[in-house]
């Protein structure tokens, strides 16, 4: 008993090893299966491009301040009192306009009369701005009006001048009527005798019809049916010589298959006669079927024939009906109504019409005299505009008010002074910068970077939002800073700009083919110099694993959004182009997912 224990508890231990061997095994296959899914969460993800070969026009990207080819200051003798700054920076002006006036102080009289002025051409200004009268909405409905009245005449006449045949026209419509309600009829009827031939069923079709077709199809059912009872009779003698079942064959062969027969309960033997009797008789049965059968499709096939002539007879007849019932329901004379009906609805659209035409004249006439009325106002208030102009010439007169004109045409740089302002002796109140002199724009760059730059180049202004700015490169200069490498460019600027404004320009430094053209993004810079990392594919038994590996380059020309590199980079090779976080040469790396 004890071996007994002693050997199941040596059972269970094995059993409880083997189910941790299979648990491990299980759980290693899954790692196996997964880890590359799990390793692949854990890398960097990365985005890449290829290198293509091609042309690429280098350009080199600055910046400057607009200047002034030539400026003059407004000055003014003496200590004045600003009046009035007609002017803002970037405003245009031409020779002879005001740029602002001065006087000898403030005066309280010029203010009130200036004020008064203003208000006087802000109420005339307003009064200029009422909208003219508009009749439009007055017009269209006295259009509709006429358009209503002249279809009430026309109906009025046309029920006038058909009075004499209305009877006539009644009484043809009532027999084209009942025509058309006839044939509508009698469609019906034979489209449901020609279904019902074609679906040999007459159980739906008019019995008028049908009745001959049934009393034949009657007549081959019965004959079918007696020919298959010879047969089976025929049949069954000739399956052998005895049979309990023979119906009794003394009397005729007729009599033997009638069903009040009672059979016989001894077995009988069937002679030769009584075979070739029952032969004859179902031959005879047969040919009575055939005949029937004929006789039943020759007439199926002749009506079904002759009412499909009936029905397209009858199809033409209702359209041809449906024509003349539609054209006299269309012009019923004045839709149904009687003349005098239809005169009086004349003479209310004529009153309608004239409502309105009248309505409108009053309407005109009122607003013509609120015109007379408003230009007597606007004269008036001319009038006085005139007075309170007269007034404030005179009192700036009296104050000495004096207009400070601009000498040239030009853009006003700057403005120094403000309303109530003392002015200062060779102080610059104004400045302008004269239009027709140009701009300038100077940009510093490296000396070896203008080797490629030729003078009279066109340059593109990056911030060039009005689209009216033009930059040709006018000379290239040293630059005198001591121990300076650089070079200044030197432009002229036309368009929509200003002095003081910075512009961007890109300036084109020639064109060349290159074997290898990457986007900027991929090239990056360190102590050893720029270089970009592509993407190498290895194998492994778990599929395709990819390595960013770093490749030295030399930049060989760049413009804004790409560069053209040499070094062991070629095209087709997939550079790196942004990554999830940063990577290094040697690291493992997935592509993203496109």
């Amino acid at each position: 008993m004890a071996d007994i224990k002693k050997e199941e508890n040596t059972s269970k231990k094995r059993d409880i090893i083997k189910n941790i061997l299979i648990i491990f095994l299980a759980v290693l296959l899954v790692l196996t299966f997964f880890s590359n899914t799990i390793m692949n969460r854990s890398l960097a993800e990365i985005s890449t491009e290829r290198a293509s070969s091609g042309k690429l026009t280098e350009r080199l990207r600055g910046s400057g301040l607009v200047e002034s080819n030539q400026s003059y200051g407004v000055t003014v003798d003496g200590n004045k009192v600003v009046d009035t700054v007609m002017v803002k920076s970037g405003k245009k002006v031409e020779k002879g306009d005001v740029l602002f006036t001065v006087g000898t102080g403030e005066s309280e009289e010029l203010t009130m009369a200036q004020d008064a002025l203003d208000a006087l051409e802000l109420s005339y200004q307003k009064a200029l701005l009422t909208p003219p009268a508009d009749y439009t909405s007055e017009n269209q409905a006295i259009k509709n009006a006429r358009d209503d009245l002249n279809e009430a005449i026309r109906k009025r006449d046309n029920a006038i001048a058909n009075q004499g045949n209305v009877q006539a026209g009644k009484d043809s419509y009532k027999y084209n009527k009942s025509q058309l309600n006839y044939y509508t009829k009698l469609q019906t009827k034979l489209s449901a005798v020609i279904m019902a031939i074609d679906m040999d069923d007459y159980t739906s079709a008019p019995v008028e019809y049908t009745n001959d077709l049934m009393t034949l199809k009657m007549q081959f059912t019965e004959a079918e049916k007696a020919y298959e009872s010879a047969y089976n009779f025929y049949m069954s003698l000739l399956s052998g010589g005895n049979h309990s079942d023979i119906q009794n064959t003394t009397d005729t062969t007729e009599s033997m298959r009638d069903a009040s027969t009672e059979p016989t309960t001894e077995n009988t033997v069937v002679s030769a006669d009584e075979i070739a009797d029952a032969k004859y008789d179902m031959e005879v049965k047969e040919a009575d079927m055939d005949t029937a059968k004929e006789n039943y499709n020759n007439l199926k096939y002749t009506l079904r024939s002759d009412y499909a002539n009936q029905l397209t007879d009858a199809e033409n007849n209702i359209e041809y009906y449906s024509g003349l019932v539609d054209e006299y329901e269309a012009n019923n004379m004045g839709d149904g109504m009687t003349v005098e009906a239809l005169n009086e609805d004349v003479k209310a659209k004529q009153r309608m019409l004239e409502d309105l035409i009248n309505a409108l004249n009053q309407t005109m006439k009122d607003d013509d005299n609120q015109d007379k009325l408003t230009n007597l106002d606007l004269k008036a208030q001319q009038k006085e505009i005139k007075k309170a102009k007269e007034k404030v010439e005179k009192l700036k007169k009296e104050t000495e008010t004096t207009e400070i004109k601009s000498a040239h045409s030009g853009v006003v740089n700057s403005v120094n002074i403000k309303a109530g302002d003392t002015t200062v002796p060779d102080m610059e109140l104004v400045t302008i910068d004269i239009a027709e002199e140009g701009y300038t724009v100077k940009i510093t760059v490296d000396a070896e970077k203008t080797k490629k730059i030729k003078k009279g180049v066109s340059a593109e202004v990056v911030n060039n939002w009005s689209g009216g700015i033009e930059a040709i490169l006018t000379d290239i200069k040293n630059d005198t800073t001591p121990n300076s490498k650089n070079r200044i460019l030197v432009f002229s600027v036309s368009g929509d700009v200003s002095a003081g404004s910075y512009i961007d320009l890109s300036i084109p430094c020639g064109s060349g083919n290159y074997d290898a053209i990457v986007p900027k993004s991929a090239v990056y810079e360190d102590k050893d110099g720029n270089f970009v990392l592509t993407v190498v594919s290895k194998s492994s038994p778990l599929g395709n694993r990819y390595y960013a590996q770093k490749v030295p380059v030399e930049v060989q020309a760049s413009d804004e959004v790409s560069s053209a590199v040499m070094g062991s980079i070629g095209n087709g090779d997939y550079v790196l182009t942004a990554s999830s976080k940063p990577v290094s040469a040697g690291d493992q790396v997935r592509m993203k997912e496109k």
